[in-house]
């Protein structure tokens, strides 16, 4: 188990947390056994900044969701170990047409490899040692680290985007055991120090540290 500080600031949605399932994105592959999602969301859980007829039937440009754009943080201390850019950031899906077509076309990027799945990225290893944290569909040409660069928590890595494996802007985080995203194994996470709105509940829970649950919104908090 690695305990992490959220990598985003503000609120966010989580989906496909592993306090629901395990694995938490229904595969073992690349390392994401015990991957989580961060949404970003305003105090009303819109994921987006409107709804047209485009929400309704086709794509929507990747802008319009409030996480595209948002800073992405270091989760830990640590070293950049690997990154990758230049995957290009894809149109936003709410409409269920939408989605369907593009769920069809999930298993050919599966075998085109991690580029076409994890899309641009930041992988860290932990200063413990042995533990990598990966940081995945970051938004092109929004890194801000390279290879070797040392890491604090909290510090500004990339941006958030929309690249690889991705219907709407989200950060994906894992921690594995390997920096080969074809062979490494997953390990549990845990996070510190957030609020928690569970449901439709007005007032948040504050958690020292926990796993997110499924369709809940968290924030970071500053520990007293």
């Amino acid at each position: 188990m690695v305990v992490l500080a959220l990598p985003v600031a503000g609120r966010w949605l989580v989906q496909n947390s592993p306090a629901r399932r395990v694995p938490s994105h229904g595969t073992d592959l690349m390392g994401g056994r015990y991957a989580i999602d961060f949404v970003a969301v305003d105090h009303r859980r819109h994921t987006a900044t409107r709804r047209d007829w485009r929400t309704a039937l086709t794509t929507e440009p990747p802008e319009r969701y409030l996480a595209f754009g948002r800073p992405v943080l270091a989760p830990a201390d640590g070293t950049v170990v690997a990154i990758h850019d230049h995957e290009v950031d894809h149109a936003g899906r709410r409409s269920q047409l939408a989605l369907l077509g593009y769920m069809l076309g999930q298993p050919a990027r599966v075998r085109a490899g991690a580029d076409a799945v994890a899309g641009n990225r930041v992988i860290l290893a932990l200063r413990d040692g042995g533990i990598y944290v990966a940081l995945v569909h970051l938004r092109e040409g929004s890194l801000r680290v390279r290879v070797g660069d040392a890491v604090t928590t909290g510090q500004p890595l990339a941006q958030c985007g929309n690249s690889g494996n991705s219907t709407q802007p989200h950060l994906h985080l894992q921690a594995m055991d390997s920096l080969d995203l074809g062979h490494a194994r997953g390990v549990p996470v845990e996070f510190r120090d957030f609020r928690e709105w569970v449901g439709r509940a007005p007032h948040p829970l504050v958690r020292a540290v926990g796993i997110p649950g499924e369709g809940c919104v968290v924030e970071s908090v500053t520990p007293d």
